[in-house]
């Protein structure tokens, strides 16, 4: 089988891991910590926020360091830092303490996720770019799925210094062994491949076509606005996730949060499935459009209306969206024009 997949699915274990913990898990240590500690939730959610801006610094970093040293040492440090981040919440005991953990899971986030992942699987692939891509993301529904139930039980039935330690612990004996044993090569040529598992050159009538000089500006403005059109919508993304759990308990209880939020991963791998199938064939600025378009509706309504049937409807169709935006992100490319 071509080694490609086999990088893809491992990325799809690491993004369980790295949305469970990072991006979803974020919910669950705001209600955790301000629940075992009595701190206010805004002194909590500003720790939350810069573990956000740590990654979203370390990012653009993390694509030119797997470019020179490849995939493993960059993700294996992600993993350490991630990991070490959730174990050392559930010890801090003065909420200064939980700034230097939030920057360890940000430099986790930001190796482990879209960027990291991203980097990891495209030198493999080029037909089948954005199917793999997706694929390999989709690893993220299932740490929205089952992430958040997890922690939410690890920290009821062992405690919630116990139980971080506990879930931090199991996601080390699983990542690090992945990433060194099946991250250990940077492309297909190390081991005499083709990229897609080509067995011959591709055609030459088939790559990609040349950049007109003329075109170069327009190329430069539709690449800047893809990039500012999702950094807008990971943002809001972001801050409904995090306090996702928060807002859901006081109309569903906290076992009622964490089924809302597992289904509401289970949406968002609804979407990647059919993202999966339609993604190379699609105009994918066109469908990011429609689908940010859906989710300002849905949040729109959870304002408008804060009851729980609503709060349920909403969330189901937003996690549908994530599903789509997340993903699409690294695949939208504004050259060849549609």
């Amino acid at each position: 089988m071509f080694y490609g997949w086999r990088v893809v699915a491992a990325c799809f274990v690491i993004a369980a891991f790295a949305w469970g913990l990072g991006l979803f898990g974020s919910s669950v240590y705001l209600q955790a910590v301000t629940t075992a500690h009595g701190w206010p939730i805004a002194e909590v959610a500003s720790a939350i926020t810069l573990f956000f801006l740590v990654s979203a610094l370390v990012q653009r970093m993390v694509g030119r360091s797997i470019d020179r040293w490849g995939p493993r040492p960059v993700l294996s440090l992600g993993a350490i830092s991630m990991c070490l981040g959730v174990a050392l919440i559930g010890q801090v005991m003065a909420p200064w303490q939980l700034y230097p953990c939030f920057v360890l899971i940000g430099v986790g986030w930001s190796t482990l996720s879209t960027t990291g992942i991203a980097a990891t699987v495209a030198p493999w692939f080029e037909r089948h770019q954005g199917r793999s891509m997706t694929l390999a993301i989709m690893g993220a529904s299932l740490g929205a799925i089952a992430g958040v139930p997890l922690l939410l039980l690890a920290i009821a039935r062992l405690g919630f210094a116990r139980g971080l330690i506990v879930t931090a612990t199991v996601a080390a004996l699983v990542l690090l062994p992945l990433i060194i044993r099946s991250l250990r090569f940077r492309g297909p040529a190390e081991i005499g491949q083709r990229r897609d598992g080509d067995t011959a050159p591709p055609d030459k009538a088939s790559s990609a076509p040349v950049r007109p000089a003329a075109a170069a500006g327009k190329h430069r403005l539709l690449l800047w606005s893809a990039a500012l059109g999702f950094a807008l919508g990971l943002t809001v993304q972001i801050g409904f996730i995090t306090h996702h759990v928060t807002l859901a308990e006081p109309l569903l209880g906290t076992a009622g949060a964490g089924l809302l939020v597992s289904a509401t991963g289970l949406t968002a791998f609804a979407g990647r499935l059919v993202l999966a199938r339609i993604v190379d064939r699609v105009n994918v600025r066109r469908l990011a459009w429609s689908i940010m378009t859906l989710q300002t509706m849905a949040l729109l309504a959870i304002g408008l209306w804060p009851t729980a049937p609503v709060l349920i409807a909403a969330s189901l169709v937003y996690g549908y969206g994530i599903g789509h935006v997340t993903t699409l992100g690294p695949v939208v490319v504004p050259w060849p024009m549609p």
